[in-house]
């Protein structure tokens, strides 16, 4: 609370510098390189640039995350992240601050998915936000975040993709730069992917792969 602006910052004070760092960053011209570079020292100043794709999947298993839909408060995204950053901790002793940074992850989780601050978040938005800043090969971020959503078989219809979609966009509209990359409304994505795969009622996550790279609006 301040009570000189009679206003309250939900945010850590080293927060608020990295969004200050990333506001100088909206002098760069071209969207897509801006976001980039927004998205990549976000990244690092969380430290899941050090995060193995494959390590996150084992700590949501440990921690039994698989109801997607699942409420989570925020002392149980805190025992999720203090897992991962143990674990990064014992591999870049020199480079994790644990404490720190499992504050700085929760506080942007929170701002990205849950702006009205009712102190929870689904367990598909956490994964989403954490996978789409993890180290791994994109098509293997595909293919997980993918299979979040999928039915059995494989597959999702127009209302599941349009879920994961919805999720994704949500970060670099947290960023400042939705509008560039067709706002928030995830339709259009949605209908090009079907069209992309013939038109098929369902999409397998090969064709999601594929549509993905010709055309990577959202995600």
């Amino acid at each position: 609370m301040s009570h000189e602006t009679q206003t309250t910052c939900w945010d850590h004070p080293k927060m608020t510098e990295l969004y200050q760092s990333l506001a100088d960053l909206n002098n760069v011209r071209f969207s897509a390189y801006r976001t980039a570079m927004k998205i990549r020292r976000l990244q690092k100043a969380l430290c899941l640039d050090l995060l193995d794709l494959s390590v996150a999947q084992n700590t949501f298993e440990q921690h039994k995350l698989t109801n997607n839909n699942q409420l989570l408060t925020v002392p149980d995204v805190i025992n999720c992240l203090t897992s991962i950053y143990d674990g990064l901790e014992q591999e870049h002793k020199d480079l994790v601050n644990v404490p720190l940074c499992v504050d700085m992850c929760l506080n942007w989780l929170l701002n990205v998915y849950d702006t009205g601050r009712s102190g929870k978040i689904r367990v598909l938005s956490m994964k989403i936000g954490l996978l789409s800043l993890s180290k791994g090969h994109l098509e293997e971020k595909y293919k997980y975040l993918f299979s979040q959503v999928a039915s059995a078989g494989d597959t999702c219809d127009q209302r599941q993709l349009g879920l994961l979609l919805h999720e994704a966009i949500q970060i670099p509209r947290q960023l400042g730069e939705v509008a560039a990359f067709g706002g928030s409304n995830i339709e259009p994505s949605v209908r090009s992917c079907f069209q992309h795969v013939c038109s098929h009622k369902n999409t397998q996550a090969c064709a999601l792969n594929t549509s993905c790279q010709c055309a990577p609006t959202h995600i």
